[in-house]
């Protein structure tokens, strides 16, 4: 008698093929992953412009504190850590519809409701908003939260957000990457 050749994929054919079929679908896990993760940056930098462009118009609307010189406008040197500082304080007069308000209730206000949406909608979100001379250095590789200050500098309103590690840890102040997402100067703002 003859043998017959049996038809059919050998143990090992299956083996390789399930190992491959496990590889692609790792690889489409971790692009997944990677897509969530930048959209969820992408929404945070989006939100994070909207809240910046927000209070430079609100700033040019107050054309009474924005001619006050440089320490007595209430915009300028602005520092907002939602990880560190406390929740913002409600100010004295709330400015909402038809209540009238002076040039400084309504920047106390300003403030107010800029340190609330930050503190709501950036995670460890941090806000700053002076003169920065440094906006315009060619060199400078990074954006920073120092200030190069000046008269003749911009206002600029810098934002940004505590990130994670690669492990899920909170980024800290002294890794680079913990910079301002956003730097957005003020043009046309009055003199």
């Amino acid at each position: 008698m003859r043998a017959r050749g049996v038809s059919g994929f050998s143990i090992v054919e299956v083996l390789v093929a399930i190992l491959l079929l496990a590889l692609g679908l790792l690889g489409g896990t971790a692009m997944q992953l990677s897509a969530l993760r930048t959209r969820h940056q992408s929404a945070l930098l989006s939100e994070a412009v909207h809240l910046a462009s927000g209070m430079a118009d609100r700033m040019r609307a107050n054309v009474a504190q924005m001619r006050l010189g440089d320490a007595a406008n209430p915009y300028l040197n602005l520092r907002y850590d939602a990880a560190t500082d406390a929740a913002p304080s409600v100010p004295a007069h709330l400015c909402f519809g038809a209540s009238p308000c002076s040039g400084a209730e309504l920047a106390s206000f300003d403030i107010y409701e800029l340190e609330q949406q930050v503190r709501a909608a950036l995670p460890g979100g941090r806000l700053v908003i002076c003169r920065d001379a440094g906006l315009w250095d060619s060199g400078r590789r990074n954006a920073t939260w120092d200030c190069g200050g000046g008269g003749a500098a911009p206002i600029v309103i810098k934002l940004g957000w505590r990130g994670k590690n690669p492990d899920g840890s909170p980024q800290r102040d002294d890794q680079r990457r913990y910079a301002p997402s956003v730097e957005l100067p003020l043009t046309g703002a009055p003199e």
